[in-house]
């Protein structure tokens, strides 16, 4: 080996051993917990849990997959309900009630929350809609619909002419015709006449595509994550009564593109955060979609979470594997994105997480956990904040 070669070997070990120097490990982050934070009667049980949140009072709401959900056939369509439920706890975790009993948008839960109204909202990815609950457990509104059995024909564009694309032809409506798994989403602007976006980018208004996720901003507009269906990758906003506004978002991996978005939050100061599954970031936007920026250490995000109170930090869950049972944790992010730490592991026993899909920080050291896996919900408390 000549001196020059030995001097660029030499050169490139310390580059090397310098970046390995520069990387500082997440600091673990100590927490206790407790895994009997709900308590059903002997004729009630809860199954995955998809969902769980607070509201002012201190009450918690549980939505859970509790089996399949079963058909009623209908003058000419099968309607599928049942295969969720959505529970009620007092701040003990006593049984206090069921809401929703046989409620048209219950089919395979997806996630909760509560709003700063203590309304309860409910995200089924089974039913394609997002239902909002009030105070007093009766049904306020409803955004988007079950996907039908037969395919319904797209409106023309803009200024084409009448009878065009026959029934059944190559744009045919939501399903995508026969042989298409239900809640496949047509094209974009199907059905609804309004203008096509780019691949990904879903139909406008509140047809979706196996949502996900839903949040608020300041003045109560309502965002939804519309992004793990079949072609949808968006992010939907609606004003407080559920008129559709805009969306942004398409297929792909560059800026305001998605690989499933699959949970929002929003920070005092209206920035919308979005997991962004398959890419493996969290991308953060203003109020309209403008992007504004992106961090992506945190792994694999499955639930998103923003404290209250003057300093606001971000809650994520991470889970490296479809079940969540061989790597997963929860960071605790700034919200430029700076990693504070980190808690809890894969696994069944206490302290563990088994896909944690659901978040509720009201309290920064405080949290409730749903898990699918492990059809459980568990309070994390953490007993000491990590360096910052």
């Amino acid at each position: 080996m000549t001196r020059t070669s030995r001097a660029v070997v030499a050169a490139a070990v310390l580059a090397f051993g310098g970046s390995l120097l520069a990387q500082t490990p997440v600091p673990e982050i100590p927490f206790d917990t407790n895994t009997d934070v709900i308590r059903t009667p002997n004729d009630i049980h809860v199954g995955e849990i998809a969902g769980v949140g607070t509201n002012s009072k201190g009450q918690i709401f549980v939505y859970t997959r509790t089996g399949h959900p079963y058909a009623t056939l209908g003058d000419n369509r099968t309607f599928y309900r049942g295969g969720s439920r959505l529970f009620q706890f007092d701040p003990n975790g006593k049984f206090v009630r069921e809401l929703g009993q046989d409620v048209y948008g219950f089919n395979a839960a997806i996630g909760l929350r509560v709003d700063p109204q203590d309304n309860v909202w409910t995200i089924d990815a089974g039913a394609n809609q997002v239902v909002k609950f009030d105070s007093d457990g009766r049904v306020a509104l409803v955004l988007g619909r079950k996907p039908e059995t037969i395919s319904v024909r797209p409106g023309p564009p803009p200024g084409a002419p009448p009878g065009g694309g026959g029934r059944g032809g190559p744009e045919a409506g939501r399903g995508g015709g026969p042989g298409a798994p239900p809640g496949a989403a047509a094209p974009a602007g199907g059905g609804r006449g309004g203008p096509a976006g780019p691949p990904g980018s879903g139909t406008p208004g509140s047809t979706f595509s196996r949502p996900t996720d839903v949040a608020w901003d300041g003045t109560g507009n309502i965002y939804i994550a519309d992004g793990i269906g079949n072609t949808d990758n968006r992010i939907a906003k609606y004003d407080k009564e559920g008129r559709f506004i805009r969306q942004w978002g398409s297929t792909g991996s560059g800026p305001s593109q998605f690989d499933g978005v699959k949970a929002l939050a929003i920070d005092a100061q209206g920035n919308v955060y979005a997991a962004d599954l398959g890419n493996k970031r969290i991308q953060v936007f203003d109020g309209d979609g403008a992007f504004k920026s992106e961090f992506a250490n945190v792994g694999t995000p499955q639930a998103l979470c923003i404290t209250r109170g003057s300093t606001q930090y971000l809650y994520v869950s991470h889970s490296g594997d479809p079940d969540g049972m061989e790597d997963a944790t929860i960071y605790k992010v700034q919200l430029d994105g700076k990693v504070v730490g980190k808690f809890g592991s894969a696994g069944k026993l206490p302290k563990q997480l088994g896909l944690a899909n659901s978040i509720d920080c009201r309290n920064e050291n405080e949290l409730l956990v749903g898990e699918m896996t492990n059809w459980r919900v568990q309070k994390l408390t953490l007993r000491a904040a990590a360096s910052r």
